[in-house]
This record gives structure tokens, C-alpha cells and sequence, in this order.
């Protein structure tokens, strides 16, 4: 019984679509890392600085005072404090890196569906198959026009 379960699951496992999706899954996974770090160390420094000097990753509100009581330097000092915070900062980083992501993907479907309509029309504009112009006598199996009546060969009286 577990040995035929665990068989059927191996066959499942290799089938070429799962292992695409395991690769897309590990690639996305490192793409998101790639895209973080392009969000907070290149492009929130240059954004907080143009907005007067914010850094975003320490843009928070404290909803309720921990000990010691606020203002707190950062998020980990309110934290470290007990406090309770709503941190917009980090969603603006999520919503800033989704933002990428979303353009990203755009831009990877935008190409393929290119490549794709000119594969479509390389396949309508490539020639159509030329009409025979020989046939094969019944009788001697010689080549000859298909636009005969007699065959040269045998002369043989040809029905088509």
C-alpha cells in the first residue's frame, strides 16, 4: 500500500510540468530576494532622501506605548519596548517591490507573446504544400503528368 502510494506520487513528481514548476518556484523565490534588496538599499535611500531624509524601513506609528513610553529611535527599539506599532514603512517597501515584480512579469509575457505572433505568422506565411503535378500509372507504374489521359509508357487508357 505505501509502496504503491509512494510510486504513484514518484511518477507524479517527474512529470515534466512539476519539475518546470519547481524551477519557476526556486527562481521566483530567488527573484524576490534580488527585487528586496533593489527596493530597500537602492532605491528607498535616494526616495527617503528626496522625501526630507525619511527612511521608510523606520516609518511607524505607535498604537500603543510600551516601557519606556515613546518616541523610540526605531522599529526594534519599540519592539524591544513592548510596543505596539503599525509599521507603514514596510508596506510601502512590499507594495514598492510588488510594483517591480508586477512590471517585471509584464514585460517577460509582453516578449513572449511577440516572439510568439511572429511564430504565428512565419507559419501563415510560409508556403503551402505544392499540388502534385505526376501521378503513378496503375498498370506499369511508371511517372507520368497527372494531367494525362494515356499513359506514354504502356498506353494504357487511365480512368482519372
Amino acid at each position: 500500500m505505501i509502496k504503491n502510494i509512494f510510486s504513484e506520487f514518484k511518477k507524479f513528481a517527474m512529470r515534466g510540468n512539476v519539475m518546470d514548476m519547481a524551477v519557476g518556484i526556486i527562481i521566483g523565490a530567488a527573484f524576490t530576494k534580488i527585487v528586496d534588496s533593489l527596493v530597500k538599499d537602492i532605491l528607498m535611500p535616494p526616495l527617503g532622501l528626496l522625501m526630507g531624509k525619511i527612511d521608510f524601513a523606520n516609518l511607524f506609528f505607535v498604537l500603543k506605548n510600551g516601557t519606556p513610553e515613546a518616541p523610540y529611535a526605531s522599529i526594534d527599539a519599540a519592539k524591544a519596548a513592548g510596543a505596539v506599532t503599525l509599521n507603514v514603512g514596510f508596506f510601502i517597501n512590499a507594495i514598492i517591490s510588488f510594483v517591480i515584480v508586477a512590471f517585471a512579469v509584464f514585460i517577460l509575457i509582453k516578449i513572449m507573446n511577440t516572439l510568439q505572433e511572429k511564430l504565428d505568422k512565419k507559419e501563415e506565411a510560409a508556403p503551402a504544400p505544392a499540388e502534385p503535378t505526376t501521378k503513378k500509372c496503375p498498370y506499369c507504374d511508371s511517372e507520368i503528368s497527372i494531367k494525362a489521359t494515356k499513359c506514354p509508357h504502356c498506353t494504357s487508357d487511365l480512368k482519372d
